[in-house]
C-alpha cells in the first residue's frame, strides 16, 4: 500500500518510573474514516526491547483517525517488569490493581504524513504526544 494514500504509524512506550523502555506492552491499530463510522480493528504489535513496535500495520486507504491501544495491565500486572505497584498501606504488602489497566490514544491523520505516538508511562500517570 502506497503512503502517499495513506498515513503510517509508529510508537514507543517508556517506563518513566523506571527510566527504562518498556517492553511487552501489547498495542492494537484501528481505525476509521471519519468521525461517526465505526472503528474497525486493524491489527497490533508488541513492544520490544527498546519498548518500540517495528511492524504495526499500514492504515487503509481513505483512513481519517486512528486509535492505539496500549495493554498497560499486562505490562504492569504479568509483563516483563513483573513490578505491580504496591500501594503505601497495603494489606500484607499485597500489589494494589493496576490504575490504567489500558491506555486509548486516538487522533487525527491525512494521506502522505507519518505519525510517530510516543507514550510515556507509570503505574499512575502518562503522557502522549506527536513526536517525529
Amino acid at each position: 500500500m502506497s503512503t502517499e494514500t495513506t498515513a503510517s504509524v509508529s510508537t514507543h512506550v517508556l517506563d518513566t518510573s523506571t527510566g527504562r523502555p518498556a517492553h511487552g506492552v501489547p498495542v492494537r491499530l484501528s481505525a476509521r474514516p471519519g468521525a461517526t463510522a465505526g472503528w474497525t480493528e486493524i491489527g497490533g504489535s508488541t513492544t520490544g526491547p527498546d519498548g518500540r513496535c517495528r511492524d504495526l500495520p499500514v492504515p487503509p486507504e481513505g483512513t481519517a483517525h486512528i486509535r492505539l491501544d496500549f495493554g498497560t495491565e499486562t505490562y504492569f500486572g504479568t509483563g516483563t517488569t513483573g513490578a505491580r505497584p504496591t500501594a503505601p498501606g497495603a494489606r500484607d504488602g499485597a500489589p494494589e490493581p493496576v490504575f490504567f489497566p489500558e491506555v486509548t490514544v486516538a487522533f487525527a491523520v491525512v494521506p502522505g504524513e507519518h505519525y510517530h505516538v510516543p507514550l510515556l508511562l507509570s503505574p499512575f500517570g502518562y503522557s502522549v504526544y506527536r513526536g517525529s
